[in-house]
């Protein structure tokens, strides 16, 4: 049985506030907050004992309500299989998955990959432990918590991601958060056609994403294309980050959508470098999946994209403009809550908004691009600061969005401050569902 929110609701309203008149009080004594310096690139080896059966880079997605997706890779030749069960050491289910591999460049200079397995498993229990390995491995046994079937639950958003040692502390953040799904609006690896720096990443989020399910969405450092040797974008994405499109009615891995906490959340993850017009797969999919929609029934309703569509940063100034225009008012129609973007390292919140205007049924905008990539922040930001733009600031970090009951979230931005997880921008959000001036 769920807990009563109740009570975390008023903890976390507690916590939230006096973190808040911290952070007050260090500006009004004008204690400014010196923005972090860029750190080194990481690669991440295989383990020292790992052989070419041993798995590795293993990450989870949900599929459907009860079952997840596990994906990992191995050197050599071996089974698709997952065992799993609710001991450690003793698996009472099995699954077999499927194999494959891809081959990236030509005239023999290219990289071929490992032997990518995905199985999914399932029926699982909701919020419980579950322990399995992959591919029959008897040195890695690995753990899950499945997602509450029901509310309160917690998503870590994070974007442009990367590996740096800033993303390893803002990895270390997000161990200590106790959430339940991680969702990434974009730019995982920053690989840049370098594919065995997509190893790197696997191997590198494999604690986390071997744990919670990740949800994530293709930005604009996924792409990897080169003329005529490899014309095709997404190829490296597409083949490691299968994502439940299919589950979604949706015709590509690059759009899609889910539910969670048993149905009283829908997400949509859309693909800012993949066609949107009207008249577009992806355009044509979403005006039919929001159209499935019950706010009765399902409350809260969120979207994440790549490149931001409000943004007051100097850096990718404009960059979301196509895609606004022409997904914006169907957005906006449906009432959206919130929809997380990256692609600008930096954070950003906005008030609710439409149409470049300040408006009580528009969605919460929340640019989250500050995972810790190679690039460094985006520091320079248009003044005056525009009415509509609430809080701004370039540092690294991560947010956290505590969805407690059918009407009331708490998003926290919590900053890397000399590697500590500082909150320093809270928002109580409610959901259009429950606002009678938007109900149409």
């Amino acid at each position: 049985m769920a807990s009563h929110p109740f009570p975390r609701l008023l903890a976390l309203a507690l916590v939230s506030a006096l973190s808040l008149t911290c952070f007050a009080a260090l500006a009004a004594a004008g204690e400014a907050y010196v923005r972090p310096k860029p750190r080194n690139a990481l690669f991440v080896p295989a383990d020292d004992d790992a052989d070419g059966v041993t798995p590795q880079q293993v990450h989870l997605s949900m599929v459907g309500g009860d079952k997840m997706r596990m994906i990992w890779i191995t050197e050599e030749d071996a089974p698709a299989t997952v065992e799993y069960g609710t001991e450690s050491g003793r698996y009472d289910a099995s699954s077999m998955g499927s194999t494959s591999s891809y081959q990236f460049g030509a005239f023999g200079l290219g990289y071929t990959s490992g032997n990518i397995h995905e199985t999914v498993i399932g029926p699982l229990e909701p919020g419980i432990v579950y322990y399995y390995r992959c591919s029959g491995s008897p040195i890695r046994e690995y753990t899950v918590k499945t997602p509450p079937a029901a509310l309160p639950i917690k998503f870590v958003v994070i974007g442009d991601l990367g590996q740096t040692d800033w993303t390893a502390s803002t990895l270390d953040h997000v161990a200590n958060s106790n959430y339940d799904m991680l969702l990434l609006p974009g730019d995982l690896s920053y690989a840049d056609l370098d594919q065995p720096l997509w190893d790197s990443f696997g191997r590198l989020v494999e604690p986390l994403a071997s744990s919670r399910p990740w949800m994530v969405t293709e930005g604009n450092h996924e792409i990897e294309t080169i003329p005529i040797i490899e014309p095709k974008p997404f190829k490296s994405y597409n083949a490691r980050w299968h994502m439940p499109f299919e589950e979604s009615s949706s015709p590509s891995n690059l759009f899609y959508s889910f539910d969670a906490a048993g149905g009283s959340i829908h997400v949509i993850m859309l693909g800012s470098y993949t066609d949107f017009g009207g008249g577009s797969d992806q355009y044509k999919w979403l005006q039919a999946d929001l159209a499935k929609i019950d706010r009765s029934r399902t409350p809260w309703l969120f979207a994440l994209i790549h490149a931001p569509w409000y943004n007051t940063n100097e850096a990718h100034q404009g960059e979301g403009e196509d895609m606004r225009k022409a997904m914006e008012e169907v957005l906006y129609a449906a009432r959206v809550d919130a929809i997380f973007a990256g692609h600008v390292h930096a954070y950003e919140r906005f008030t609710r908004v439409y149409d470049n205007k300040e408006d009580q049924c528009g969605p919460v905008h929340i640019t989250i691009g500050d995972g810790g990539n190679k690039e460094g922040l985006a520091s320079k930001y248009i003044t005056p600061q525009p009415s509509i733009s609430l809080f701004r600031e370039a540092s690294f970090g991560h947010g956290e969005l505590d969805v407690l009951n059918s009407t009331h979230a708490l998003w926290t931005w919590h900053r890397n401050d000399d590697d500590q997880a500082v909150v320093a921008d809270t928002l109580w959000i409610t959901t259009l569902a429950a606002n009678q001036a938007c109900r149409q």
